[in-house]
């Protein structure tokens, strides 16, 4: 029923959790951030549905969060161009901007110092790092106030 609203808006299922409390929470998120106005009229459709199945179960439905970890690859899509932060399974924490993102892979640049020849001290460079989307704690968007 989710995916039957989401198909004519511009929004996409983020995920869906049924707690162990009687609580089903579904995330939406969409390329332009997320409406409350849009969030509670999910709600409304998912509730005249289902009517009475729903029974002891709270409904919650919001967006996925600005800082929290991408889930999906529609998250990673959205913040090609922008700085995000990854944390690597070997526990290093890397930021850099999302270059692309190609199936379940993505790319991120990345400033390193790095000795070049003829140069006597290291010179911070550009390099491009690709990981797995799988095979990262997280990546998420970084926040940066300026």
């Amino acid at each position: 029923m989710t995916e039957e609203w989401l198909q004519g808006n511009d929004y996409f299922l983020v995920d869906i959790n049924l707690g162990a409390d009687d609580r089903i929470v579904i995330e939406i998120d969409h390329a332009d951030g997320v409406w409350i106005e849009d969030c509670a009229a999910l709600s409304r459709f998912l509730q005249e549905r289902l009517g009475d199945d729903l029974g002891d179960y709270e409904l919650e439905v919001g967006s996925a969060g600005l800082g929290q970890p991408f889930k999906v690859a529609q998250q990673y899509m959205n913040h090609i161009g922008h700085n995000i932060e990854v944390l690597t399974l070997e526990g290093k924490k890397l930021q850099g901007v999302l270059k692309s993102v190609d199936g379940s892979e993505f790319t991120l640049t990345v400033q390193e110092k790095q000795k070049l020849e003829g140069k006597k001290r290291p010179v911070l460079t550009e390099v491009d790092k690709t990981f797995a989307m799988d095979g990262v704690k997280y990546a998420k968007y970084l926040l940066t106030f300026k």
